[in-house]
């Protein structure tokens, strides 16, 4: 007769490692990547490399002088670098990207214990942290380039952007110049088929479920909807995509349960279009993620499972 072994869940083991996850997340934004290099030229792949540079050394040094073990081989420094430059213009300063990286890496990931156990997600929380630093700079867009002739003719003149313009009335790009990112914007953001493609791989590779991706969209488009918003336009604009496939979807700072994902995706859709529609800065992504982040917690313990058979001691009275 077999021996029956007791021991705690998860009983069902995954072979993927963090390093394994954060390369096919790397995979999946490459060709967003190489849209931004299309499309605003080799100053998109500079900045991006900067970025990526910075949050490495970033982490290699802090982890040093914590006297912890080091953990840029896992890439997930690379991850945070990639995303913080996605969020950026192609103008923005290389020094101020510097500082971007180190609060993404230092502040928001490294000081409240690393990889895992950050509240909210670096790039993001960086990226907010440069706009209300660097304004101008943070909203400093120039048309992309345009081949004319076999020759890459740059039209280096401030432009607005898409979501800029359905707050104002202007003339908008038509859809096929919004899908392949012929727009003005933050360089990883333009291009909704370079995300699109980036963010089916990781569902066909299972890093991601389409829960929130799908639920966050999907509750922009309906708001759009019903506000009159042109619901297409506001999902090919700004950094919905990106922010739906690439940052709501981290694992530190999103729930962990399908209903709370659902939940979690329908409290950034309805506050990105709120603040869309009636805040004085047209974008809304990065704040509602943000918020959304912060809250994860209180999700989580209200959409947690019991587990089957569990018996939980009653609190004694003081």
């Amino acid at each position: 007769m077999k021996n029956l072994t007791v021991a705690a869940s998860p009983h069902i083991r995954s072979g993927n490692s963090t390093t394994r996850i954060m390369l096919d997340v790397i995979i999946a934004l490459c060709p967003a990547l190489i849209a931004a290099g299309i499309i605003f030229g080799l100053r998109a792949v500079a900045l991006t490399a900067v970025c990526i540079v910075s949050c490495v050394l970033f982490e290699y040094l802090i982890r040093l002088v914590m006297k912890r073990e080091n953990t840029i081989g896992d890439l997930s420094a690379v991850v945070t670098g990639m995303l913080l430059a996605f969020n950026l213009p192609v103008t923005f300063p290389f020094w101020m990207a510097v500082i971007g990286s180190f609060v993404a890496i230092v502040v928001v990931k490294q000081l409240f214990g690393g990889i895992g156990q950050n509240f909210a997600n670096p790039a993001l929380t960086a990226r907010i942290v440069l706009f209300l630093s660097f304004s101008s700079q943070m909203t400093y867009w120039v048309e992309p380039f345009y081949y004319q002739n076999g020759t890459a003719a740059a039209d280096a003149i401030t432009t607005a952007t898409p979501l800029a313009m359905l707050g104002q009335s202007g003339q908008l790009p038509d859809l096929l110049e919004m899908f392949l990112g012929l727009k003005g914007g933050c360089i990883g953001e333009v291009s909704g088929l370079a995300i699109l493609v980036g963010g089916l791989y990781l569902i066909i590779r299972r890093v991601i479920t389409p829960t929130i991706p799908l639920v966050y969209i999907g509750t922009v488009f309906l708001f759009a909807v019903i506000f009159d918003a042109q619901p297409v336009y506001q999902i090919l604009s700004g950094g919905l995509m990106l922010g739906a496939f690439f940052m709501a979807t981290d694992y530190s700072t999103s729930p962990v349960t399908e209903l709370g994902k659902i939940i979690f995706a329908f409290g950034c859709g309805l506050i990105t279009i709120l603040i869309r529609m009636f805040g004085s800065y047209p974008e809304g992504v990065s704040f509602s993620i943000l918020f959304m982040n912060i809250l994860t917690p209180y999700i989580d313990k209200a959409t947690m499972l019991k587990p089957l058979g569990a018996k939980y001691e009653k609190k004694r009275s003081a």
